[in-house]
């Protein structure tokens, strides 16, 4: 048996330099830029308020509700029997300002990466134990509710059974009369 193969690629070396000019680009564009730093310091300084002021994370009872966005406004509610990872994380930069970012993955959610993340939630850690906390309780009760279902099937069934069996001595009963006449 022989490897064969039916086609190669071949690459052309004018790849190389689009990757030169493509370089080159970025490193102007950010020479360009740095006049203009002042300037988009404060744009982002204004709307970054803004934003903040439009977040919000609220953890009810039974699920997560995320909102966000100034002219594009985002509702996400999260079920927290779906969350299966809340994940928190802290790269250098968040660190020197002491910020974290917690991400939130659920199950059946497409693609890779987190359904929802938030960036600066003060005490993201004690905000990630509550909703674990929440889920499990939520998991408990479901545990709980599911047992107390299953004991009044069982307490059901011993009923019927019990009154098949009355039924049953009462037609043996009865048959007996029958046939003692």
């Amino acid at each position: 048996m022989s490897n064969l193969t039916l086609k190669s690629a071949n690459f052309n070396p004018k790849v190389k330099q689009y990757w030169m000019v493509t370089a080159s680009l970025f490193a102007m564009l950010a020479l360009v830029t740095i006049p203009l730093i002042p300037i988009i310091l404060l744009i982002v300084w204004l709307v970054g308020g803004r934003i903040l002021a439009a977040m919000s994370a609220d953890l009810l009872p039974q699920k997560l509700v995320v909102k966000r966005g100034i002219l594009f406004k985002e509702e996400k509610s999260i079920p927290l029997e779906k969350i299966t990872d809340v994940g928190l994380s802290q790269g250098p930069l968040m660190r020197i300002f002491g910020l974290y970012r917690l991400s939130f993955e659920t199950a059946g959610q497409s693609g890779n990466g987190a359904l929802v993340s938030l960036l600066g939630v003060v005490n993201a850690s004690e905000f990630r134990e509550a909703i674990l906390e929440q889920k499990d309780v939520l998991a408990n009760q479901g545990k709980t509710s599911q047992q107390a279902t299953e004991q009044s099937e069982k307490e059901l069934l011993r009923a019927l059974t019990y009154s098949v069996k009355n039924i049953e001595q009462m037609l043996l009963v009865l048959l007996d009369e029958r046939q003692q006449k």
